[in-house]
């Protein structure tokens, strides 16, 4: 049960800094306190846990421009910062940690400032059927963080230039462009600015919970420049591309999926699979499933139906269903 709210914000606009300081807050997150961390950054495109930085942003020439590429830990699919954009995330221990509880949060203070919000798909908030916010998750330790965009005075212009999604993704959507289905809370509350909108979310965090706030302590600043070195390598930002000789891909409900394999003599060495999904766990489980399987659709089908924990849950389940129904579509192994 809840019983502390504290709130934090961070006094940079780098990417890195800012992811590592989330990480480091979300792992000191205690037992029945929630933490609301309020963050900014700089031209910056941010990808999912699992997607391919080539095919989401325009890499070589956003750089060229001063941009720069970031990974999170959640799944979902890549959004751009600019000092237009706040970013938030709450952070709790898993039995105090509740979505629709803090999303009401952020429902709450942009509708006092005059939005006319509402929740809609699988991680979005939108006004008059476009969206101004998106939302993603992790857990690590036994601790979870549930963060997004608010989307104030967004530069559009450069958001295009940068983001880069499949079309697929966009026509899935009924959309032609990545900045036809968005819009910035300026259009609302033309007088909005980080102070103001800070202050509501503050205001809404106490009267959601019931409780009042309290400023966060600082972390380890050692341990957070350990986390940047991570998320600022190249390591982390651009994976390892193995040299695939084989792949499936299909487009589902819950978010597209890239099989890459590197098959020799019949057998999975090496298999990544690329995706914007929110549930990035699974993801990396169905990857890890194919390495070292046969390069055979009903053995390879088998193996990610088998990927789902116990308990699994009904989206992990749909999720390898439909994994496995496109391997047996596309895979043209022996044994079919």
């Amino acid at each position: 049960m809840i019983s502390a709210l504290e709130c934090f914000r961070a006094d940079t606009d780098d990417p890195y800094e800012n992811l590592a300081l989330e990480k480091v807050l979300t792992l000191g997150v205690k037992e029945g306190e929630c933490l609301l961390f309020l963050w900014q950054n700089r031209d910056t495109v941010v990808i999912g846990r699992n997607q391919n930085a080539w095919e989401e942003c325009a890499l070589e020439r956003f750089r060229a421009h001063g941009g720069r590429l970031a990974r999170r830990l959640s799944g979902g699919g890549a959004v751009y910062h600019d000092l237009g954009n706040l970013n938030f995330s709450f952070a709790a221990r898993k039995g105090d940690y509740d979505p629709a509880r803090q999303t009401e949060v952020i429902l709450r203070a942009v509708r006092a400032l005059g939005v006319p919000a509402e929740r809609t798909g699988r991680n979005d908030i939108e006004a008059e059927g476009r969206k101004f916010s998106g939302s993603a998750y992790f857990e690590k330790a036994h601790c979870c963080c549930h963060h997004g965009t608010l989307m104030m005075d967004v530069d559009l212009e450069r958001m295009e230039e940068a983001l880069t999604p499949p079309r697929a993704k966009l026509s899935s959507r009924g959309v032609s462009s990545v900045r036809s289905r968005v819009v910035n809370l300026k259009s609302f509350c033309p007088s909005l600015d980080r102070a103001m909108l800070e202050n509501a979310l503050r205001e809404a965090f106490r009267e959601v919970y019931g409780l009042p706030t309290a400023e966060g302590n600082a972390p380890d600043m050692e341990e957070v420049q350990r986390e940047r070195a991570l998320m600022a390598s190249d390591e982390w930002i651009l994976g390892r591309r193995i040299p695939f000789t084989a792949a499936a891909e299909a487009r589902f409900p819950w978010g597209g999926a890239r099989l890459e394999m590197s098959v020799r003599e019949g057998m999975i060495l090496e298999a990544a699979c690329l995706s914007d999904a929110m549930d990035a766990d699974m993801i990396l489980m169905i990857a890890r499933a194919l390495r070292g399987c046969p390069y055979e659709s009903g053995a390879m089908a088998r193996r990610v139906l088998d990927a789902v924990p116990a308990p699994g849950g009904e989206q992990r389940e749909r999720m390898a269903a439909d994994v496995a129904g496109m391997i047996l579509e596309q895979v043209r192994g022996t044994g079919r």
